[in-house]
């Protein structure tokens, strides 16, 4: 009886995959849930797969573009608390300002908001879940999950992959790129 209701869940999985879309790596989707890009605070940049790969190490490929996910606290980026800004790894965007990071114990750098107008999101069901992903607005490549178990004020947990970042260390010259 028990191998009868594994196959009928198993079944009804493969269903609701089916019903979603599901792309070449596993992640389930709807046709229409390509990542929002740029309305018009910066150009959108556009390139194909092959052209990242040939631009970015594998492991930071394969995150960014590959929907991949590090191990958890490999990130010397979770134990960063420098005074600085967080970029996009494939295009150098920022994202996020150290002021909004947090120590979530999680594994992986965390954050309570990103910069306004540089993130877009999508519902990723790759976990049968939906949960809410969120990509760099510019060049679409994965930077993780947005969770509503953060700190105040805003009770969100931007969940990153430390791969998907780069980190400049606070200057002079930086505040006017983030305006």
């Amino acid at each position: 009886m028990r191998r009868r209701q594994l196959v009928l869940a198993l079944a009804s999985a493969g269903a609701l995959t089916a019903l979603v879309g599901c792309d070449r790596h596993g992640v389930a989707h709807a046709a229409a849930a390509a990542p929002q890009r740029s309305t018009g605070d910066f150009p959108p940049i556009d390139r194909t797969r092959e052209q990242w790969g040939k631009l970015l190490p594998p492991d930071r490929y394969a995150v960014l573009f590959e929907h991949a996910t590090e191990r958890p606290f490999s990130s010397p980026l979770d134990r960063e608390t420098r005074p600085g800004t967080y970029l996009c790894a494939a295009c150098r965007l920022p994202l996020f300002r150290s002021a909004d990071k947090f120590d979530s114990g999680t594994g992986w750098p965390s954050f309570i908001r990103a910069i306004p107008r540089r993130t877009g999101t999508r519902r990723d069901f790759k976990l049968i879940l939906p949960r809410v992903e969120y990509h760099c607005a510019r060049c679409g490549g994965h930077q993780g999950h947005i969770f509503d178990d953060g700190p105040p004020p805003t009770g969100q947990r931007w969940c990153n992959n430390g791969l998907a970042l780069l980190f400049v260390p606070a200057t002079d010259e930086l505040p006017a790129l983030l305006t």
